[in-house]
């Protein structure tokens, strides 16, 4: 079971064997990466190369790890009690299963994605450690131990937002994705819209490189900004020559697909003040 990239996804080398690394392993795939470089597409990329199955918990802010093994709705029992309904009799009607859960349980092996880890609370990896590494949990309320039938590969994303614990990530396998250099990117444009015109996309990507290279911007566009920026050239029937920047006007055609806080407009527009100025 290897993971050799996708017609849709363009993964290199270095990915792959990281991939394939964590599979032969049997530890989960630790992913970091800035936003919109593909973390989270590998994943379902990953299951539908190998043909498995991908069962997805994203993680928020107010995410605790429990909810991924089960929850048990006391109150909803308490009140079927207080009503007479047979379901009180047993405890299973009240438990919900977690993400972790329906993996654990799958019939055959499958692809399990915890999306961006780093949105939880700093102990939400701690309080998985064991499940993830011994591949079962205990549920108190029936007696039962819930062991992984088929242990599934583990993919779990995170955009560096804070640091995770020792401990967890002496559990995984860890892989850096790059931002792409600009051969890559062209090549990722191609999958996503193909026969596109290349001068456009050698047009485009160079400009793209530039923004993300200025100095004092805050927030640097991601490949899937500058797949949305590419779209939206092509809808627009923008040809290459009109995409060079104007020195009266720094701002990028259809800035809005790039720029996505009020300071680095305002950085392009007082880079354009003091051009009109010299």
């Amino acid at each position: 079971m290897r993971f050799e990239g996708t017609a849709d996804y363009v993964a290199d080398k270095d990915l792959m064997v990281a991939v394939n690394a964590a599979i032969a392993l049997e530890r989960p795939l630790l992913v970091k990466g800035e936003p919109g470089t593909g973390k989270t597409e590998l994943a379902r990329q990953v299951a539908a190369s190998l043909g498995l199955d991908l069962i997805e918990w994203h993680v928020k802010s107010t995410t605790r790890a429990q909810q991924g093994l089960y929850e048990y709705d006391a109150v909803s029992r308490l009140r079927d009690s207080q009503l007479g309904d047979e379901r009180f009799n047993d405890i299973a009607n009240y438990i919900k299963r977690g993400k972790l859960w329906e993996a654990f349980a799958a019939e055959r092996k499958c692809v399990l994605l915890i999306d961006e880890i780093d949105k939880a609370d700093i102990e939400f990896p701690n309080d998985l450690l064991q499940e993830l590494d011994k591949m079962e949990f205990f549920v108190y309320e029936t007696g039962e131990t819930i062991r992984a039938v088929n242990r599934p590969i583990v993919i779990i994303t995170s955009n560096n937002e804070k640091e995770l614990p020792d401990a967890f990530l002496r559990r995984c396998f860890f892989h850096y994705i790059r931002f792409p250099d600009a051969e890559t990117l062209t090549r990722i444009v191609e999958v996503h819209y193909p026969g596109i015109k290349q001068k456009l996309v050698s047009q485009a990507l160079a400009q793209f490189y530039e923004i993300r290279e200025m100095a004092g911007l805050k927030k640097k566009p991601s490949t899937s900004e500058a797949l949305d920026w590419i779209r939206l050239l092509v809808a627009d029937d923008v040809q290459p020559e009109d995409l060079r920047t104007d020195a009266k006007n720094a701002l990028p055609r259809l800035h809005g697909a790039l720029l996505k806080n009020e300071q680095d407009v305002h950085l392009f527009e007082k880079l354009a003040f003091m051009t009109r100025r010299q």
